[in-house]
């Protein structure tokens, strides 16, 4: 059964989303995280995920709602277009640790960084 947060309130100057769904039991998304786990087809590539990089400093310009079933995020850097379901949204929550895990790897194995203005660059001696 899908939970729905009892609070949601966006922290434009700290770039998190935070989901309150009962005494004790709140979430602190950051901005970052979510933009690189967005449900849109432009990250998840119909199946074929799409490693984001350098969105460090991304931050949440909005959210609204989808219906019933989701909310829209607006990030900062103009992408739009993933509904995050409530589903999606606490699933997030609930694997943040692991799934911020194996983006790092990720990252780390793409030779890529979150930060917009670094590029890393591999010596084959």
């Amino acid at each position: 059964m899908t939970r729905l947060p009892s609070s949601i309130n966006l922290h434009k100057a700290s770039k998190t989303l935070s989901l309150t769904y009962g005494p004790g039991e709140v979430y602190h998304l950051p901005a970052e995280f979510l933009r690189v786990h967005s449900p849109s087809a432009e990250v998840q590539g119909h199946g074929n995920p799409i490693l984001q990089y350098g969105k460090l400093g991304v931050g949440l310009s909005g959210l609204e709602p989808a219906g019933q079933y989701a909310l829209k995020l607006t990030f900062d850097d103009g992408h739009d277009s993933g509904l995050f379901t409530w589903e999606y949204l606490e699933q997030l929550c609930l694997r943040q640790e692991a799934l911020w895990a194996d983006y790092l790897d990720e990252l780390a194995k793409a030779g890529k960084s979150r930060d917009p203005n670094e590029s890393i660059v591999k010596l084959m001696l």
